[in-house]
């Protein structure tokens, strides 16, 4: 059940204001611009199309069924580089490549985004330093269970890394924000939670919020470290998973539950490290090659000492047969269990000699 759905008969970015443009209108105007004799022809011509498109009722903006949509501001700013070409040859390169837009598509690896269209997708971020100052709470979305991560976290990646139609997986589930996410954006996906108490909790989360597409958002209750992923993509139709995101417990900063089978449970840091190995192992089973893996994970203090166990959970799963691909720090502002003790943990701070966590990593890891 996996598939490439076309994306150019949708806006790349559906969260920003979209003009609805006559594919065909559109591009009998862009051809009679690329007809111009001179390049004050040209520029004379860009500035009556720009007022064909910011009135409303001409026929240009009196959309069918072949529509395509654009950001206002990203096509003002095509055509701004239209009219500031210095030669009648640059602003029909320019023009070929908007026209070109209309009726081709060239994806980046592994996903759906059209890379000739790669100005609309301001919402996916491509820096190394994310700053995410507020979570998102839409929908079924909530900030209730201790060590979730924010839905933004899984939305980029699995626009970026997967297409419409393929598989997800997430083996610590949790309150579900990856299925969520991955239901919204047209994806099938599974998760794996220890906590059958979260597993109904999910359950109830997946039906207050009916899904857009027809799509699989499966919940199972069980140990990561035990499911054979392989053959629970099987029981649902799926011969492999072409996205992980692995978001673990830090160790024991934050306990789950009083399992021993729990991962923020395990007596240290090495048995924590051979325990996230085990499940890499199985994970890359079920993952195509070349497809990738996402690590969210901090670090920890012990006995007065910075413990590196986001590179050492890096380093353990580059060992499974994955090549690192990028390192993304991305801040948190606020937790759970720090919440209203800020004045606290800073004078601790100074007190001790160390400074506090604010951030965390984001591995992105491709399966050689």
């Amino acid at each position: 059940m996996t598939g490439h759905a076309p994306s150019a008969q949708l806006p790349p970015n559906a969260d920003s204001p979209q003009w609805q443009i006559d594919r065909a209108t559109f591009a009998a105007a862009l051809d009679a611009l690329l007809d111009m004799p001179t390049l004050a022809d040209l520029r004379i011509g860009v500035a009556k199309l720009r007022r064909r498109l910011a009135d409303p009722d001409d026929r240009l903006r009196q959309s069918g069924d072949d529509a395509i949509h654009f950001t206002p501001e990203v096509l003002q700013a095509e055509l701004d580089q239209i009219a500031a070409a210095r030669t009648l040859e640059r602003a029909r390169y320019y023009l070929s490549r908007l026209r070109r837009s209309l009726t081709a598509q060239r994806f980046a690896p592994a996903s759906d985004i059209d890379l000739y269209r790669w100005k609309e997708y301001d919402d996916i971020l491509t820096d190394s330093l994310w700053l995410i100052e507020r979570r998102d709470n839409s929908g079924v979305h909530r900030a209730d269970y201790w060590g979730n991560f924010v839905p933004q976290i899984p939305r980029q990646f699995i626009r970026r890394y997967t297409r419409p139609g393929e598989w997800v997986i997430d083996p610590f589930a949790g309150s579900g924000t990856t299925l969520i996410e991955a239901r919204r954006l047209g994806r099938h996906a599974i998760g794996i939670e220890l906590q059958a108490q979260m597993v109904d909790h999910v359950h109830q989360l997946l039906a207050a919020e009916p899904p857009t597409h027809p799509t699989i958002a499966a919940i199972e209750q069980g140990d990561s470290l035990e499911t054979d992923f392989q053959a629970l993509l099987a029981r649902y139709g799926a011969t492999s998973a072409q996205l992980v995101l692995l978001h673990p417990p830090y160790h024991d900063i934050i306990r789950f539950s009083s399992d021993p089978r729990d991962l923020s449970n395990a007596p240290t840091i090495t048995d924590f490290l051979n325990r996230l190995k085990l499940l890499t192992e199985r994970l890359a089973a079920a993952l195509d090659r070349g497809r990738y893996l996402a690590l969210v994970i901090g670090d920890t203090y012990r006995r007065g000492e910075w413990y590196p166990l986001g590179f050492q959970a890096m380093e353990t799963i580059r060992a499974c047969g994955f090549s690192l691909k990028s390192i993304i720090v991305k801040n948190f502002t606020d937790t759970l269990g720090k919440r209203g003790s800020a004045e606290l943990w800073r004078y601790r701070a100074l007190a001790g000699g160390f400074y506090v966590f604010k951030h965390e990593y984001i591995f992105l890891l491709r399966r050689r």
